[in-house]
């Protein structure tokens, strides 16, 4: 994929980039280790300095950013301007909390007593230059809630971002520069992906985190294992909304749209299988599809618009190939199912929901990125558990029920990062964010997420020599 921006909207290249060629790769490098041998002493108020501007700059420039990554993706544009200030939001919120986040930690003194110390502690430590390989959907958040922690704890960023989303990219790289961040702090890499291993085993390079598809986890995992680096992955999901009789149907029902077609369908923690016990199936498929068929597509720049394109003509190819499969070998289709009338440009497809999904169909273990769900009956609680973990992902969950039993079986049983009760699953600075399975590992956000790339450090003072 060259890199270039084209709008989705109506399928034309707007802007070409150059890749950085290897001499430019070499100097960034270079940057970036120069960077973090001054950084990392710098002191936690200065870091948090530095953030709160970027956080500002961020803020004013924010209408601009968003109709940048609206044009570059093709999410509305409201929700563009709810992700730029997602950002801001979690900027400030590393800024005021990193310090105390990564405090020393002193165990009991009475557990140690029998280790000829006076003093023990644990001290967190930046690791060095953390590449970081991101996607598309997010433009802006998925970068920023690794960099605002990397940068709080001392370490320096690399971001080698989607190949479709370079305006949003260089502006990411220049943000931090502008802030006031020394040089080489934070660089934007525009590379090919052919380019990543090269980074990756480059010894000045610490550690990566990586957003995205399964097999592009696979290539940065298998590199960075083969030279014993951590790595922190956030991959795919087909998370489950399950449905209980307890549940309030209006609002379950409701919800699951929104849950459904956040960003045009393409999220990771989007709600994809929804899991409904039989007693309240009819009711709950009846609400559901008439909230999916109400949904205006258009141009993602206009007031109103509900779903935008998908962000590229290979991802709407992808899901028409999921659904064909599924409705071939029997699926039924409540709404939508095709390219919606009247688009003769542009990468759109119907809000979209598929019942009677078998094993047989590929969608029942694929991730469908783009607004297409796939409705579940089930009898009981034990089968809702079990259909919920039946797929090769768990990134997070979605249960609706007002019995406080179904809950904590749920809280026991579902295999996933997150479990959000009777509402949507969403991401916050001071809540970890993950999975489990084949959705990845580590965690981001929250204190867990910032002390994924520190090097935790033990400290033991003799009592002799005190």
């Amino acid at each position: 994929m060259p890199i270039a921006t084209v709008n989705p909207t109506t399928g034309r290249t707007l802007l070409t980039f150059e890749a950085l060629g290897p001499d430019g790769i070499e100097q960034c490098l270079a940057d970036a280790a120069a960077a973090f041998a001054a950084y990392r002493t710098t002191s936690f108020a200065d870091r948090s300095a530095l953030l709160m501007r970027a956080a500002a700059l961020l803020e004013e420039e924010s209408e601009d950013v968003a109709r940048t990554m609206t044009t570059e993706m093709g999410k509305p544009l409201g929700a563009a301007r709810a992700e730029a200030a997602k950002c801001v939001k979690a900027m400030r919120w590393y800024a005021a909390h990193a310090e105390e986040l990564l405090g020393d930690e002193q165990p009991a003194e009475a557990d140690v007593r029998d280790s000829g110390a006076s003093a023990v502690r644990a001290h967190y430590r930046p690791l060095g230059v953390v590449l970081a390989v991101m996607p598309w959907n997010f433009p802006l958040w998925q970068v920023v809630r690794f960099a605002a922690p990397a940068l709080m704890a001392g370490n320096v960023g690399l971001l080698k971002h989607a190949s479709n989303v370079p305006q949003t990219a260089v502006y990411l790289g220049e943000l931090f520069q502008r802030a006031g961040f020394p040089h080489g702090c934070f660089q934007t890499l525009l590379i090919e992906s052919g380019a990543v291993e090269r980074v990756l085993r480059d010894p000045r390079v610490a550690a990566a985190t990586l957003t995205g598809s399964e097999p592009a986890g696979r290539a940065v995992a298998s590199v960075a294992g083969d030279e014993v680096k951590k790595t922190v992955l956030e991959l795919g999901g087909s998370d489950p909304f399950v449905v209980m009789p307890s549940a309030d149907l209006a609002r379950a029902a409701q919800t699951a749209v929104t849950a459904r077609v956040q960003n045009n369908g393409q999220s990771c923690i989007a709600a994809k299988r929804f899991i409904v016990h039989t007693d309240v199936y009819e009711e709950f498929a009846e609400r559901f599809t008439a909230g999916m068929a109400a949904l205006r597509v258009g141009d993602p720049m206009e007031d109103g618009t509900d779903v935008g394109p998908l962000a590229t003509e290979k991802g709407r190819a992808d899901l028409e190939e999921l659904v064909d499969d599924a409705v071939g070998h029997g699926a039924g289709v409540l709404c939508g199912g095709r390219r919606p009338a009247g688009f003769d440009q542009g990468w759109f497809y119907e809000p979209t929901i598929l019942s009677d999904v078998t094993p047989a169909m590929r969608v029942d273990q694929e991730e469908t990125f783009g607004p297409v769900a796939t409705l579940y009956r089930v009898a009981d609680l034990d089968e809702a558990v079990h259909r919920a973990n039946h797929t090769p992902f768990g990134l997070s969950s979605n249960v609706w029920t007002r019995d406080d039993a179904d809950v904590e079986r749920f809280v026991r049983d579902l295999e996933a990062g997150g479990i959000f009760i009777n509402g949507m699953t969403a991401s916050h600075p001071a809540l970890p964010f993950g999975g489990v399975k084949r959705s990845g590992y580590g965690r981001e956000l929250s204190g867990h997420g910032i002390r994924e790339f520190c090097n935790i450090t033990t400290v033991w003072r003799s009592a002799e020599h005190h």
